[in-house]
């Protein structure tokens, strides 16, 4: 069974919760990615949340903040979960599934940020058919389905 630093993106973008959401979107564009990690800053980066595009849309724009003062902070999950780098792949893939989330942080022993898995990852990295179909569906479940 592969190690999830066998499948991660090594190294992604991240930012911190100071940055603006101006800032963090344009990560996203640049690095064509729905989620940058959040660090305690880029000297250390320890893990302290995610931030997703739709947490953008949901908490910024949909609550009608100014794009302009709105932070990282605002948008962002505090203690995601995440997966250690020496992990099997197969339990970022259950947590995956478990907490309905496309991508899980990757951190090494100390909690600095390593890497990211994707479902895409998993997909194209993971000769598993079943196992990605298998997540694929426990992500996709509604709300009132779950266990």
């Amino acid at each position: 069974m592969p190690k999830c630093k066998d499948v991660m993106t090594k190294d992604p973008a991240a930012c911190e919760p100071g940055d603006s959401v101006v800032k963090v979107a344009q990560i996203m564009k640049r690095e064509d990615v729905g989620a940058v990690p959040v660090v305690d800053s880029k000297a250390s980066r320890k893990l302290v949340g995610i931030v997703t595009d739709r947490d953008l849309v949901v908490k910024v724009v949909a609550e009608g903040r100014s794009l302009e003062g709105a932070t990282v902070r605002d948008a962002l999950t505090s203690d995601p979960a995440s997966c250690h780098d020496e992990d099997d792949v197969d339990r970022a893939v259950k947590l995956m599934a478990e907490l309905q989330v496309r991508r899980m942080p990757i951190v090494d022993a100390t909690g600095r940020l390593a890497g990211i898995i994707s479902q895409a990852d998993v997909a194209t990295r993971v000769n598993r058919d079943k196992q990605t179909g298998e997540l694929v569906e426990a992500i996709s479940e509604s709300g009132t389905v779950r266990k």
